[in-house]
């Protein structure tokens, strides 16, 4: 063979002239001569072998000049062709190679045949790939490729078969082919030009390209192993990397790959520097590939972190660059080694100080000014926590960063502080026994120190005697005693506050004789050992503090905006509790009304954590497990509030508590196991909670049938019923008894009486009775007077100064119950009753009439006149019987007394009566207008002037229901709702604002200028209250233009000097407010509105407040426009500093990101405002002022506005007096019907 084949720099360099005995494509075949040369090709290849490709190379040159006009079935063939001829050369090429006897002849032909077949496979293959990523792009676009699917998924399979064949040829030691085994460069990049191009394949990081991908890394090492291909390949990663984002994980693959399995480790030092070499300012810019550059590096840490310790400081530079994404990806590498390579205590001093530095690069970066860094931070520390590579000695300064971190001001931060705590708890190094951790106390510490110290203190004192012997802290170590000794230690370590028996304490714990200096060796390991034990105990101390303050500090967050906040500390919550840590609690407790909320994943993440928590108890056998359950649950029982119980029921519905666990809760509450009444009335409430889907099932299972059997009459039981005949002796009983619990016991049973009795206000008329009688009787065998029950009932002063003031509350406040319930009853059950006789008397009519009046009666059931006109009877039926019969019976004789009672605050002093009197007077006034109206005042003059906190938060609530039920009776005592806000307790200020949140979100009260008060609250020094606060304007804020609506009035009222409210509070009340203000045409009307308030403000403190208020408006284009137009009136108060300075800092907002055009109508607009600050307004001529002196003839008269006076407050007068109340009455704005009882808050109470 006279010719050699030299690889071109471009395809079409091969039909060129070429130098001496180079080869040249001689013919170039035509598109459709191109299948019969294909097919001498095949025939060629099977009689001649993988050689004939040196006489058939310009049919596969042909193929590859004219790809774009044939048809893909020649392009598939020519590619097969191509596989078996490399195939082929791997195959016959081993013996080649191993033989010593090769002519050069046969070397160069052999040689020629491996560059021919490669060139031309390589240039194929890269030819229909990029088809393939063409026609990838278009289907992405939506559009249709010329080609089909079928044949992107051939090509799929195709493209591994070429690569497997390359790493045949190439793995083979073809080097000694050429001259000197030198490969030319040419050959080399043939093969990574078309493994790079397989690359850019957008699916090339999918997991069904995971073959493809193997094979082009195994080429690649193969190349750089064997064809010193190690710097091309460094460059090359870093250029594919900045185009196409998704080749990190596979570029991270691919460089452990080489450094691992084919032993290349320089390729990471090369890849690295390169990285490291790039500035900062280039990887800010878009598009410079540094989320690439961050992923890779990240991703390569994780799979070679030892590699990565050598090029690190190239890395560390980045740390102080511009771009958060190459901060994080450090951080992120530094992780890796931290857990992975220096880790464990069997390092030497060199890696201990790369691990400090390094923790310590870390720790800086918990502050950083990208809060994505301080949150992937805060996960690499996690990660380390979790892998347990943190040293001991810095739990606690890791720990105090990261409870730091639950103040920042990200959510995504805050959630990674949150994971990062819980990982501390869940691998904390101290035995994991957190509850005993706050039982150690400082002073136990000293004690141990002293303890640990005292063998060498003893030697030291007998030294420092006789060296210091007048000296008299060692004077009375003159006569060597252990008391004497024990003196002088306590004066050293406690000075003169040390007590006998600590003293006492530590001698029995000393020797009695000082110990010889031979034993000095063992004392000092015993010494050392003590010292640790001792920094132990106190590392101890620290962690328990920091994980309380974490815990008070996460429990607040329960109650967050932010869904995975909120999940997080539910998650945190479920940790400590499972660690015992202690006042863990709290927590599980706090986060109990979340099962209520709306957000579904919150509620679900509740559910799931008491799952978790209560579910899954301890225990070798099922009757332990349960009994541990119990327990677990009986804790959160007691001492639980109502609100609490109701909580845990709606938690408890969820559960499918096992038979086992109802038979250890009857068996506590029934006594078989000793237990104490709290936890007894625990397991009968859990009773209640366990069976109540049961008993729900069976009771409707059973009322099904009755009302089959009946016809739907309603489920009563006779008034003789056993049920019945024991609670009205236990409740009539419980009246002269002063028992706790009898209270909440009888309004169950009443309730529970009208809900099942038949006829139940002639069984509750003569409990009444029953218990009054009682009542005379216990006066009677006091030896007192006996009065007759009629002279009782009127309220006679003799018979009750005589009675118990306990008794006679309970009397009057099961009094308050039966008059609630009974109303309950009739507006529910009887209503309900006479809806029901009415359709059977309707259909039985029905059935009678002839068909004729059938289409008439039709017809008006169709105008809807004989159901309105039928329910319109019933309902004034009701009414008609709560105005006049009900206070016809036994309730009307207790009505005098109830008012006399409330009317008498100095007599009747009592605490419970007080409570009960006003609470039984509420409920008798829901019973009729005339009622509510005739004590109304009453019930206002108890709210202000009662001394009882108790009495006042109750009356809130009776008349919060008042309102609901008689809307028009109450509109006009608002305003001494609202007063209510300001009380000086804060039980009573969070008891008002519940109760008007709820009137005025339910849209009973009007929102008026009033909600000033409610404003006030948000900077109400109880957190609760401003919870609360803030709850009402966040709901009140998706009311449409609410709070819009109220600004100005609620700015006035704040703004009033007689309020005398500081600046400071104004401005936290006013940036909440503001907050809510989001739309544009509501921030150009406020502005204005405001503005116009500058000319009746009358005061240098109000101008500051508006100009205040109107910085904190989120201001655009629109709102400015404004605000120049509003110029005349606040331009002559801008000389006072607070007026102009807030004014100064709105255009400094608004020049942030501002258009030219419209920064320099603010430059200008800020000038005018410097210019009249500094000169005044007289001396600064306006530009606006000129035209209208223009126009006007130069006319400058200005209309003199005259400030209203402000409206005196009401005096106000001391508890405990009498004042006369005068509200206004206005109707114009309240509902004009009666609301019947039947509220949101009672159904809950009433469901069947």
């Amino acid at each position: 063979m006279s010719w050699d084949f030299f690889l071109p720099v471009c395809v079409g360099d091969l039909v060129k002239t070429g130098g001496i005995n180079q080869y040249v494509v001689q013919d170039v075949v035509p598109p459709k001569q191109l299948p019969s040369h294909i097919s001498k090709f095949k025939a060629a290849l099977r009689s001649q072998g993988p050689l004939c490709i040196l006489e058939h190379f310009d049919t596969g040159y042909s193929v590859l000049q004219h790809c774009n006009s044939v048809e893909l079935t020649v392009k598939e063939d020519t590619l097969e062709l191509l596989v078996q001829v490399v195939s082929g050369l791997a195959a016959s090429l081993p013996t080649l190679l191993a033989s010593t006897s090769v002519s050069a002849a046969e070397r160069k032909e052999k040689l020629n045949a491996v560059k021919m077949s490669v060139f031309l496979l390589c240039k194929l293959t890269e030819t229909l790939e990029t088809e393939i990523i063409y026609l990838f792009h278009l289907a992405q676009g939506g559009k249709k490729g010329k080609a089909s699917g079928e044949g992107l998924l051939q090509w799929d399979s195709e493209r591994e078969k070429v690569l497997q064949a390359l790493v045949q040829l190439l793995q083979l030691d073809i080097r000694s082919l050429w001259n000197l085994s030198l490969v030319e460069e040419e050959f080399t990049s043939c093969v990574t030009c078309c493994c790079y191009k397989l690359l850019e394949n957008p699916t090339i990081s999918h997991v069904k390209s995971k073959p493809t991908r193997d094979c082009i890394i195994h080429l690649l090492g193969i190349l750089i192993k064997k064809y010193s291909h190690l710097l091309g390949a460094s460059v090359k990663v870093i250029q594919l990397l900045q185009h196409f984002e998704q080749l990190s994980s596979v570029f991270a693959q691919a460089v452990s790959v080489w450094s691992t399995e084919y032993g290349v480790r320089a390729i990471i030092g090369e890849v690295i520097r390169e990285i490291g070499q790039k500035s900062s300012e280039e990887l800010a810019r878009e598009g410079s590939g540094v989320k690439a550059f961050a992923f890779f590096l990240s991703e390569l840490s994780a799979l070679v972190p030892d590699l990565m310790i050598p090029n690190i400081s190239v890395l560390i530079t980045h740390l102080e660059g511009e771009s958060h994404t190459m901060r994080v990806a450090v951080c992120e590498v530094l992780g890796e080694i931290l857990v992975h390579v220096l880790c464990g205590d069997r390092l030497d001093e060199s890696g201990k100080a790369d691990r400090d530095r390094f923790f310590d690069t870390l720790q800086e970066h918990l502050h950083d000014t990208h809060s994505h860094v301080r949150a992937r931070v805060l996960q690499v520390y996690a990660r380390i926590v979790n892998s347990k590579a943190l040293p001991l000695c810095r739990y606690s300064e890791v720990m105090e960063l990261a409870v730091g971190r639950l103040m920042d001001k990200s959510i995504n931060v805050v959630k990674s502080a949150i994971q990062l705590l819980a990982a501390f708890i869940a691998h904390n190094p101290y035995s994991c026994k957190v509850t005993q951790i706050n039982m150690i106390g400082t002073h136990i510490i000293e004690f141990i120190l002293a303890f640990a110290v005292s063998k060498n203190a003893i030697r030291l004192c007998i030294r420092a005697h006789t060296c210091f012997p007048e000296s008299e802290m060692f004077a009375s170590l003159s006569t060597l005693t252990t008391e004497t000794l024990m003196d002088t230690l306590a004066l050293i370590f406690k000075g003169k506050a040390w007590s006998d028996e600590d003293t006492a304490e530590l001698s029995q714990n000393l020797p009695s004789t000082p110990q010889k200096e031979g034993e000095q060796q063992g004392e000092d390991g015993e010494l050392k050992k003590q010292e640790m034990l001792v920094q132990y105990l106190r590392d101890t101390e620290t962690f328990a503090l920091q994980v309380e303050r974490a815990i008070s500090v996460i429990n607040t967050m329960l109650y967050w905006k932010t869904t995975s906040v909120v999940q997080e500390a539910v998650q945190f919550c479920v940790t400590v509790c499972e660690f015992s840590v202690a006042n863990s609690i709290s927590g599980v407790r706090k986060m109990l009304p979340l099962v209520w909320s709306t957000d579904a994943a919150i509620k679900d993440a509740v559910v799931q954590a008491y799952r978790r928590l209560y579910l899954n108890p301890q225990g070798d056998t099922i009757r332990m497990k349960a009994q541990t359950l119990v327990d677990s649950l009986s804790e959160l029982m007691v001492d639980a509030s109502l609100g609490t119980i109701q909580c845990l029921e709606e938690i408890v519905s969820y559960f499918n508590l096992q038979s086992t666990v109802v038979q250890v809760l009857w068996e506590r509450f029934t006594g078989k196991r000793e237990t104490s009444d709290l936890h007894r009335r625990a397991a009968v409430l859990l009773l209640g909670m366990a069976t109540y889907k049961e008993f729900l099932y069976n009771v409707n299972s059973a009322l099904h049938y009755f009302y089959q059997q009946s016809k739907g009459a309603p489920f009563r039981l006779p008034q003789d019923h056993q049920l019945f005949t024991c609670l009205t002796q236990a409740i009539a009983e419980g009246v002269v008894m002063e028992d706790p619990y009898w209270q909440s016991f009888m309004e169950h049973a009443v309730r529970l009486i009208y809900f099942l009795a038949e006829s139940p206000d002639q069984l509750c008329s003569r409990l009444l009775q029953r218990s009054a009688r009682l009542l005379l009787d216990q006066i009677a065998e006091g030896g007192e007077v006996n009065k007759d029950a009629g002279q009782m009932q009127d309220g006679s002063q003799e018979s009750t100064e005589q009675v118990s003031c306990v008794c006679l509350a309970q009397l009057l406040a099961l009094c308050g119950c039966v008059a609630f319930w009974q109303v309950s009853h009739l507006e529910r059950s009887v209503s309900a009753e006479l809806r029901r006789r009415r359709g059977e008397t309707e259909e039985r009519e029905e059935k009678e009439k002839a068909p004729s009046s059938k289409a008439k009666s039709a017809m008006e059931e169709e105008l809807g006149l004989i159901g309105a006109s039928a329910e319109d009877t019933e309902a004034e039926l009701i009414r008609k019987i709560c105005e006049t019969e009900l206070l016809e019976n036994l309730l009307c004789a207790f009505l005098p007394l109830l008012v006399k009672v409330c009317s008498s605050p100095g007599r009747y002093s009592h605490p419970q009566l007080t409570t009960a009197a006003c609470l039984a007077l509420s409920q008798y006034m829901m019973i009729s207008p005339s009622v509510c109206e005739e004590n109304i005042r009453l019930m206002f003059t108890v709210l202000e002037r009662s001394a009882f906190p108790v009495v006042r938060a109750n009356a809130i609530i009776a008349l919060g229901d008042l309102t609901v039920r008689f809307p028009n009776i109450l509109e006009p005592w608002t305003q001494n709702l609202y007063a209510r806000l300001s009380d000086e307790v804060p039980s009573v200020r969070q008891t008002a604002v519940t109760v008007l949140t709820q009137l005025v979100l339910k849209d009973v009260l009007k929102v008026k200028g009033q909600v000033s008060e409610v404003a006030v609250l948000l900077i109400d020094p109880e957190p609760h209250i401003t919870s609360l606060a803030l709850n009402f304007f966040n709901e009140l804020a998706t009311k449409d233009n609410a709070i819009y609506n109220l600004l100005p009035d609620i700015i006035s009222r704040l703004s009033d000097p007689e309020r005398g409210m500081s600046s400071e509070d104004f401005n936290t009340i006013m940036k909440q407010l503001f907050s809510y203000i989001t739309k544009e045409r509501q921030t150009e009307s406020l502005v204005e509105k405001l503005c116009q308030r500058f000319r009746t403000a009358k005061t240098e403190r109000q101008w500051c407040d508006l100009a205040t208020s109107l910085s904190l408006l989120s201001m655009c284009e629109r709102g400015f426009k404004r605000l120049q137009e509003c110029w005349e009136c606040y331009s002559d108060k801008l000389t006072e500093p607070g007026v102009y300075q807030p004014l100064l800092n709105i255009t400094a907002k608004l020049r942030r990101g501002a258009k030219p055009q419209f920064k320099a109508q603010i430059d200008e607009f800020e000038k005018r405002l410097t210019a009249v600050h500094t000169r005044g307004l007289e001396n600064v001529e306006s530009p606006e002022m000129d035209d209208e002196n223009q126009k006007e003839g130069g006319s400058t008269d200005k209309t003199v506005m005259r400030t209203p006076l402000p409206a005196k407050g009401r005096p106000r007068t001391k508890r405990g007096q009498f004042s006369e109340l005068e509200p206004s009455m206005t109707y114009n704005e309240t509902p004009k019907v009666t609301t019947p009882i039947a509220r949101t808050s009672r159904r809950a109470r009433l469901r069947n």
